[in-house]
């Protein structure tokens, strides 16, 4: 499963960018990867994953600006569609980082 965050977030003050910042910082901390900007995904084995991800998600939005939340199958992100440029095939991205144990 992928779970896909899409946010907007102000940034016309110090302190909305800071937040914004803040809320990015911590996405790439929870192992989020960029898609595009303000467009995170990220790979989750099962729905309890989804589950904590949500939770942790939903201590750190933000009080201003829109956060969607998409969940989607690995099938489903595997027939993305681009229009434009190209699709990063990065290691950290693929299902060939996991560890079958």
């Amino acid at each position: 499963m992928r779970i896909i965050v899409f946010f907007d977030l102000p940034t016309t003050t110090y302190n909305e960018r800071k937040v914004y910042q803040r809320f990015r910082k911590k996405l790439i901390s929870d192992g989020f990867i960029m898609m595009q900007e303000s467009v995170y995904c990220k790979l989750a084995l099962n729905n309890s994953i989804v589950k904590s991800e949500m939770k942790r998600l939903e201590k750190e939005k933000p009080t201003k600006g829109l956060v969607a939340i998409l969940i989607i199958t690995e099938k489903q992100f595997s027939q993305i569609t681009y229009l434009t440029g190209r699709k990063k095939f990065n290691i950290e991205d693929s299902e060939s980082r996991l560890i079958v144990i």
